[in-house]
């Protein structure tokens, strides 16, 4: 008998890596209009005009009485998780950004996707122990990046593929700085503030490395609002609700379909495309991204994975 609750959640989570996927596709053409730093600005400033009515509604339904040492507490909480969090999100933000620019959308997808290896493997730090499954993995997404971006077959990485491997890294790091604080703070509350130190953050580093003009904004207005408002506003709340009641691992495989989506995207709306060599790679990268995910493995930062996004 079909499960109707799992399979409506399921189709949820599904166009939440629809919506993910395209992303790619916005952050690329958005930068044919303007610089790295006013489009990370501009695209976190609409998601805040998305998130913050959510925080506020959600707020409302969840509201607890608190003492006022419990309140300012939570607050100061909430300020210093959000601002380190989000700290690490503009340096993913800003690494994307710029590697998009010098690579596909596909390779994009499948590279910075990298980071649902690398959050495991950064377990031996936390003094975790890793299964061989988890190293399994790491060497087919070794060989995975290599068929992906060492196109020439020589050892030398291109700039965007640098860039976005670094990305991989960076969102990693704010992945478990989110799961460090979400549980002591409310989660869209979070998102609300590291989103908010994005836009800041962008907004200072356009003013001093980019001379944005209204009328550029204005034309990458498209792009802009599909990030903002679509990607982290509700692809955010889709994976909220798609996730609840539904099987972990089921989820993160769902959402981990943004990466295949992603080339797809490129192909179809930017004529991207990858070569029999780098197909394989992105093949060799997607299987190591489902093996890490397989019941056995808890994955970490579900709830924070698209915060990233």
């Amino acid at each position: 008998m079909i499960n109707k609750t799992a399979l409506r959640q399921s189709a949820i989570l599904f166009a939440a890596a629809l919506i993910w996927g395209f992303t790619f596709v916005a952050q690329s053409v958005g930068m044919d209009y303007v610089g790295p730093f006013t489009f990370i600005a501009a695209r976190n400033i609409v998601a805040l005009l998305v998130l913050l009515p959510m925080a506020v509604v959600l707020d409302r339904r969840g509201k607890r009485p608190q003492e006022p040492a419990d309140r300012r507490k939570n607050h100061r909480l909430l300020l210093i998780g959000g601002i380190c969090c989000g700290i690490c999100l503009f340096g993913g933000s800003t690494l994307q950004q710029f590697g998009v620019r010098e690579t596909t959308v596909g390779k994009a997808g499948f590279i910075s996707a990298l980071y649902m290896v690398i959050v495991p493997l950064l377990g031996i730090f936390l003094g975790k122990k890793i299964g061989l499954r988890i190293w399994t993995a790491v060497a087919l997404a070794a060989l995975g990046m290599y068929l992906l971006c060492m196109t020439k077959g020589d050892f030398r990485l291109q700039t965007g593929d640098i860039y976005l491997f670094a990305c991989a890294v960076v969102f990693s790091v704010q992945i478990l700085s989110v799961d460090h604080f979400s549980p002591l703070v409310d989660g869209v509350k979070l998102s609300c503030v590291q989103t908010l130190t994005n836009a800041v953050l962008g907004a200072i580093c356009m003013l001093l490395f980019e001379r944005p003009d209204f009328g550029s904004i204005l034309a990458a207005w498209m792009p802009i609002v599909y990030a903002g408002a679509l990607s982290s506003g509700l692809g955010y709340t889709f994976q909220i609700i798609g996730q609840k009641d539904l099987n972990p691992a089921v989820a993160s495989l769902i959402m981990s379909l943004e990466s295949v989506i992603s080339a797809l995207a490129g192909w179809l709306l930017l004529h991207q495309t990858l070569s029999a060599r780098e197909l394989a790679g992105c093949a060799l990268t997607f299987l190591a991204i489902i093996l890490v995910q397989l019941p056995g493995q808890r994955r970490k930062g579900a709830a924070a994975e698209k915060s990233a996004s």
